[in-house]
């Protein structure tokens, strides 16, 4: 596995939530669904949901070797674990595209962001995803999101990743993934405007969890993950 340079968090390193979805497509095994197809709603008992916790910021254009759930870099540095993970439902609930564009008005990375190159949500990532949540009441975020024409599986894990991290995120108070475990139960189809939501469920210390979802334009949930986001 190499992550490609484009697809970056922090400088100098891989936004989490592309690399996660990289790692779990990897460690199921399975071929990617194509863009705008259903993938199962359960997965197969051979094909179980993970979870992918990231031990070091993933590093890009640099071969990764997947072993027996860990993920690690040339000199043998431990990057990331994966391990099957229970069901769990989606938390972060739908709203409409209105809300969401508007909620999108007022994001607060527009002025103010710890990473502003990041791949999923920074302003000045010209050829991101540019997934922009903003605030709804507290502790919730919406943006509209639309899909790109390569999307795919991998896609949705990191267009499930920011939104939650926004539920958390403020000037002054960054975060980094830690954690994260997402169920796709649909590839979006390309050039569709969708809408993902995020909500903090609980926070504690220097951690917080928090949830995203990812709605179609009929409001079809299409994914849905839970995280854990750790302060810098």
């Amino acid at each position: 596995m190499i992550i490609d340079s484009r697809y970056n968090g922090p400088p100098g390193s891989a936004n989490g939530g592309w690399s996660a979805g990289t790692f779990a497509a990897a460690a199921q095994g399975t071929p990617l669904p194509a863009p705008g197809t259903r993938a199962p709603d359960r997965p197969r008992p051979d094909v179980e949901p993970v979870e992918v916790t990231l031990r070091r910021p993933p590093p890009l254009e640099t071969p990764l070797t997947l072993e027996a759930g860990a993920v690690r870099d040339p000199a043998g540095r431990l990057v990331a674990e994966i391990a099957t993970v229970a069901a769990f439902d989606p938390v972060a609930e739908p709203v409409d595209l209105a809300t969401a564009r508007a909620a999108a008005a007022d994001y607060p990375g527009l002025v103010n962001h710890p990473f502003p190159s990041c791949y999923v949500c920074g302003p000045e990532h010209a050829d991101g995803l540019r997934i922009f949540p903003g605030p709804l009441s507290a502790g919730r975020t919406a943006a509209p999101f639309r899909v790109p024409a390569e999307a795919d599986v991998v896609t949705t894990w990191a267009a499930l990743d920011c939104p939650g991290g926004w539920s958390v995120l403020a000037p002054g108070r960054p975060y980094l993934l830690g954690r994260i475990s997402a169920v796709v139960l649909a590839t979006p189809r390309p050039n569709d405007e969708c809408v993902v939501t995020g909500m903090l469920t609980r926070a504690q210390g220097r951690k917080a969890e928090v949830h995203s979802s990812l709605f179609g334009p009929d409001g079809d949930l299409l994914g849905y993950a839970r995280a854990t986001w750790i302060a810098g």
